[in-house]
């Protein structure tokens, strides 16, 4: 694909390391901006082909979750544009084609988007959750389609009880690098972790939907999305030193989400880390290398390089370096971006388990996990997570994140929370935080 997006890559660190001092950690911002005119911009979208995976298992027959399901699963069929190859697909026990009818996909034209909008209201619940199979069955739709942005949507209203876990695991990893893949729960009867564990394996996002008056929009904007991407597979390629390796690397905007675990080696001391489908926008990485021999001080070394690829070919690149120091301001001033995004993983991780400890009934950790998570959400401007944090805590002191435990949650609200933990807010470049 000629119109690659123009790629930039910007390294934000503080340099400078005490005397025998080991580790350096630097954030990494993508930017990806659209060449040419508006005009072109229908020419300059990537192929595309998207699924669409909708749970019909009985339960969805409540709530008016059903009726729901299909305005949104009709929203997204229309919004697919010309040629974009697509199918929807009903989950249950087992998987079943909705449209087209047999294991293919079909290009989106007007005659195409009218049948599957008829099939779909021809929907109804029945049976049970298997979601691993589900993913298998877009696994094998998308066969064929290695070379355009892949996308799924997946729509459950409960947990993944009609497979085991280890059917659901060896799912995703056959799965993993095929397709990307955003999920949404509808009501209050779905397992947070499992979507979570899901879209992090398929690179993509999830939340939580308590009213299904609100699938519509949400299915929308997910297709609108998945529409403008540009290029289909982008790649972080992290070179080290012999002396040096990556400790971590985590996706910090817009969501916190582990990268590490997902590294490709790629050549000698290089690793490769996938991105999944980029449009116009921009994205943090948190890099964290850890050097095993320190230098002298007054000494300077490349601690990383890190590189931007797109259709296999380096796009943008920049320097991650390292200089030891015996001047102690320096050494311990810390980069304004590399501390806001060390508070928001904290924050993630705060919240997610002072939320499980409150599930298992141990308050007093449930308590001071979750006093934390007040402090820092309060600390990175994260006014979201403080409002979600107020339904589930009474505030007593928030300068020293002291709280008592509300009795009565709503589970919707603390559902709420527990997703949107990893959602994370930008800082100001040039302005506080911004280093």
């Amino acid at each position: 694909m000629s119109d690659v997006p123009e790629f930039t890559i910007r390294v934000d660190q503080n340099p400078y390391l005490p005397a025998g001092g080991r580790e350096m950690h630097a954030i990494v911002t993508v930017e990806a901006r659209s060449p040419g005119a508006a005009a072109s911009k229908d020419a300059r979208r990537a192929p595309a082909a998207q699924i669409i995976l909708i749970d019909t298992s009985g339960s969805m027959s409540y709530g008016g979750k059903m009726a729901a399901a299909k305005r949104a699963a009709r929203a997204a069929v229309n919004a697919l544009r010309d040629g974009v190859h697509f199918a929807v697909v009903a989950g249950a026990n087992r998987p079943r084609m909705i449209y087209p009818q047999g294991e293919r996909l079909v290009g989106a034209s007007e005659t195409s988007r009218r049948r599957a909008v008829t099939a779909i209201g021809r929907l109804d619940a029945a049976g049970g959750t298997a979601i691993g199979s589900w993913l298998r069955l877009a696994e094998r739709l998308f066969i064929g389609y290695e070379d355009v942005v892949r996308h799924a949507i997946l729509l459950t209203d409960g947990k993944n009880q009609h497979e085991s876990a280890d059917e659901l695991d060896a799912a995703l990893r056959a799965c993993s690098g095929r397709f990307l893949c955003d999920a949404r729960g509808v009501g209050t009867d779905w397992d947070v972790a499992e979507l979570r564990t899901i879209t992090s394996t398929l690179l993509g996002g999830f939340l939580d939907v308590p009213d299904p008056a609100d699938l519509e929009a949400d299915f929308l904007a997910m297709t609108r999305d998945a529409m403008n991407k540009q290029v289909a597979d982008v790649t972080l390629r992290v070179w080290t030193p012999r002396q040096a390796r990556p400790r971590f690397v985590k996706q910090m905007i817009p969501t916190v989400a582990e990268l590490t675990g997902r590294r490709v080696e790629s050549g000698t001391q290089t690793g490769d880390y996938p991105l999944g489908a980029w449009g116009a926008e921009e994205r943090e990485y948190h890099l964290c290398v850890e050097i095993d021999e320190p230098a002298a001080v007054g000494r300077r070394m490349r601690a990383a390089r890190v590189e931007l690829l797109a259709d296999g070919e380096v796009r943008a690149s920049d320097n991650v370096l390292a200089e030891w120091t015996d001047d102690e301001s320096r050494s311990t001033s810390v980069n304004g971006r590399v501390a806001h995004h060390t508070g928001q993983s904290e924050l993630a991780d705060a919240v997610q388990e002072g939320l499980e400890a409150r599930r298992n009934g141990d308050e007093g950790t449930a308590t001071a996990r979750l006093g934390r998570a007040l402090v820092l959400a309060r600390e990175v401007g994260n006014d979201q997570i403080s409002d979600l944090l107020d339904r589930v805590v009474d505030v007593v002191d928030p300068a020293r994140g002291t709280v008592r435990l509300k009795r009565e949650v709503s589970k919707a609200d603390e559902m709420s929370l527990d997703t949107r933990s990893v959602r994370t807010v930008r800082t100001r470049h040039g302005g506080p935080g911004g280093g």
